[in-house]
C-alpha cells in the first residue's frame, strides 16, 4: 500500500486550524492535525513528518503553562512554518523575544510590504509592491531568533514575515489560510514544494487504499450501515459495497419526515444502480405518533434520535451475525472530538446519529471516510460514480422536516411543507442557482393569516424561504435572490400549494450549524 508523505499540523488552539488542513489537502498533500500536548518526541518519530506547521492560538507565550512544541521538532531536519502564535512560540523557543501588545495588537486586514532579499516561499508575492493579509494577534515578536532574517513588514508587525532559509524555518504573523489573505494559498503551495511533497494525495489513490483497508479490517464478516441518503453515508456505503459486496446491508430508516419523493429516490438508486442489500424501514407511523403534540424543538430532536436508535437496532437484528457498523464519520468530527485544550465543546443542539449503537450492540466501527473533509468526500463520490444529484445535494438534517415545521407537527402540515419545498427547490434549479447555494429550504410558520385569492377569503399558513451561502463551512450568509425570483417563487407556491397564502424571505445570517429554523 502506498505510503504518502505526511505533513504534521501542531494545533495550538486556533479557530481556523482546520482551514490550514483544507488548504493543504487542496494541494493534494496529506496532513493531520494533532493537539500540541499529544506531540511528544516519540510521536514525532512514529509520525515521521516531511514538514511541520505550527498553528495560531489564543495563548501568550508568557502565560503559565503556555502551549509549547517539543524541542525535538526543531532537530528533525524538516521545514517548519509558524503561523501567528506559531511564529511567536518559534521565536520564543529559538532565542528570540516576544512582547505584549502595548499598542501593536492587530486584528483584521493589514498590508505587508517586502523587506530583505528574495525568499522562495514568497514566490508570486509582492508583484504589486504589497500584499493584503489577515492579522489576529495581541503579543508580537520584538526580536527575531539567531539565524532569522526579516522578509516582510506591516505597520504594526515589523517582523510580519521572518525566515531562517538555511534551516528552512519560516514564520509569519498573519493567517495565510483564511480567504482574507488572497495569496495565502500560494504561500502554502510554495512551502510544500520546498518541502518536496509530490502531491499524490488524490481520491483515485485513496479509493484503492480504502478498499484494501476495509477488506483487511472486515475479512468475511457482515457489516450494517445506517443509510440516510446524504453525501457522507451514501459515499461510505458505495465504497464499502465495492470492497465487500453482499457482506454489506444498509438500513434506511424512513421516519416520515423526509422531503417529497426522497425515500423513493434513495431506495431506487441503491437497489437498482448498486444492487445493494437494503432494508427500507418505513417507520413513519411510529415517529409521527411519538411526535404528536410535541412543539419544543429539543424534545423533537431527542425523540427522533432515541427512536432512530431503537428502530435501527431492531432492523439490524434482522441481518443476523453482523459484527461491524459502518458510519460516515469525517475528519472534522475526529478533530473536534480531540480539542487542543481537552475541554468539552458547547452543545448547541442535540444531533441525530447512531453514536450509542456500537457499544450497545457490541459492534466494531468501520469508518472509511474519517480521514476526509467534506469536499474530499464529494470528490470520492464522483470517483465512485455516484450521480451529481446525491454528491452535490444540500445538507439535510437528521430530524428532517420536524425542525422546518416549528410548533406542533401534523401530517397535513408536513404535506403542505413538502409541496412548498419542492416548488422552491425546483425554482432554484430552473434558475441555475442550486450549486451556488449551500443550503435552501422552506419553513412552515406556526401562524395562519387572512388573505384574498380571487374573490374569496383564505385563512392559511405563511411560509418562510431560507437560502444561505458558505465558502468554507465555518460561516454563512443569506443568498441575495433578485426581487423577480422571489416574486415568481412566491406566486408559484401560493398558486400550487393549497394551505399557504403568504410567503416571506429570511435574510438573517447564521453559522451553518444553526441555520435550521428551530
Amino acid at each position: 500500500m502506498t505510503q504518502h508523505d505526511r505533513l504534521l499540523i501542531i494545533d495550538f488552539g486556533s479557530q481556523v486550524t482546520q482551514l490550514i488542513a483544507r488548504r493543504l489537502r487542496e494541494l493534494n498533500v496529506y496532513c493531520e492535525i494533532h493537539p500540541y500536548q499529544n506531540v511528544t518526541e516519540a510521536f514525532l518519530q512514529g509520525f515521521a513528518p516531511k514538514a511541520v506547521i505550527f498553528s495560531g492560538g489564543p495563548s501568550s507565550v508568557f502565560a503559565e503553562g503556555a502551549p509549547m512544541p517539543p524541542a525535538a521538532v526543531f532537530t528533525l531536519g524538516v521545514p517548519i512554518l509558524g503561523i501567528c502564535y506559531g511564529q511567536q512560540v518559534m521565536m520564543h523557543c529559538l532565542g528570540g523575544k516576544v512582547e505584549r501588545g502595548h499598542g501593536t495588537a492587530e486584528f483584521g486586514r493589514a498590508f505587508v510590504t517586502p523587506a530583505g532579499g528574495r525568499l522562495a516561499i514568497l514566490d508570486g508575492w509582492f508583484d504589486d509592491g504589497r500584499e493584503q493579509v489577515w492579522m489576529s494577534h495581541g503579543d508580537h515578536v520584538s526580536q527575531i531568533a539567531p539565524g532569522f532574517q526579516v522578509f516582510g513588514t506591516s505597520p504594526n508587525a515589523p517582523f510580519a514575515i521572518t525566515a531562517d532559509p538555511a534551516r528552512h524555518f519560516y514564520a509569519v504573523q498573519f493567517h495565510p489560510e483564511v480567504h482574507h489573505t488572497p495569496k495565502g494559498a500560494k504561500l502554502y503551495e510554495n512551502f510544500v514544494r520546498l518541502a518536496g511533497f509530490k502531491g499524490d494525495w488524490t481520491m483515485g489513490a485513496y479509493r484503492e487504499e480504502a478498499i484494501a483497508k476495509i477488506r483487511a479490517q472486515v475479512g468475511d464478516a457482515k457489516v450494517i450501515c445506517g443509510l440516510s441518503g446524504g453525501v457522507d453515508s451514501s459515499v461510505a456505503a458505495v465504497l464499502i459495497h465495492e470492497a465487500i459486496g453482499d457482506q454489506l446491508t444498509c438500513v434506511f430508516v424512513d421516519h416520515g419526515l423526509l422531503r417529497q419523493g426522497e425515500a423513493e429516490q434513495v431506495v431506487t438508486m441503491f437497489r437498482d444502480n448498486y444492487n445493494m442489500a437494503l432494508i427500507h424501514a418505513d417507520e413513519s407511523e411510529l415517529f409521527l405518533g411519538a411526535l404528536e403534540g410535541v412543539s419544543d424543538p429539543e424534545v423533537k430532536r431527542k425523540t427522533i434520535g432515541r427512536l432512530f436508535i431503537d428502530v435501527f437496532q431492531k432492523h439490524a437484528a434482522d441481518v443476523g451475525g453482523a459484527t461491524f457498523l459502518a458510519q460516515g464519520t469525517l475528519y472534522p468530527d475526529v478533530i473536534e472530538s480531540v480539542s487542543f485544550s481537552g475541554g468539552p465543546s458547547v452543545t448547541i443542539k442535540s444531533h441525530h446519529n447512531v453514536g450509542g449503537l456500537p457499544e450497545k450492540m457490541g459492534l466494531k466501527l468501520v469508518e472509511p471516510l474519517r480521514e476526509l473533509f467534506k469536499d474530499e468526500v464529494r470528490a470520492l463520490g464522483r470517483e465512485l460514480g455516484l450521480p451529481d444529484s446525491f454528491i452535490g445535494r444540500h445538507p439535510f438534517p437528521g430530524p428532517g422536516l420536524a425542525i422546518r415545521c416549528p410548533g406542533e407537527i401534523t401530517r397535513d402540515k408536513l404535506e403542505i411543507l413538502r409541496r412548498a419545498d419542492a416548488v422552491y427547490i425546483d425554482q432554484i434549479r430552473r434558475h441555475g442557482l442550486y450549486d451556488e447555494i449551500w443550503q435552501a429550504f422552506v419553513a412552515l410558520l406556526p401562524v395562519r393569516t387572512v388573505g384574498v385569492m380571487g374573490d374569496g377569503r383564505t385563512y392559511d399558513y405563511a411560509c418562510a424561504l431560507r437560502a444561505v451561502t458558505s465558502v468554507d463551512g465555518m460561516t454563512a450568509d443569506y443568498y441575495p435572490f433578485t426581487h423577480d425570483f422571489l416574486g415568481e417563487t412566491a406566486t408559484r407556491i401560493i398558486n400550487e400549494v393549497p394551505g399557504i397564502n403568504r410567503v416571506t424571505y429570511d435574510i438573517t445570517s447564521k453559522p451553518p450549524g444553526t441555520i435550521e429554523w428551530e
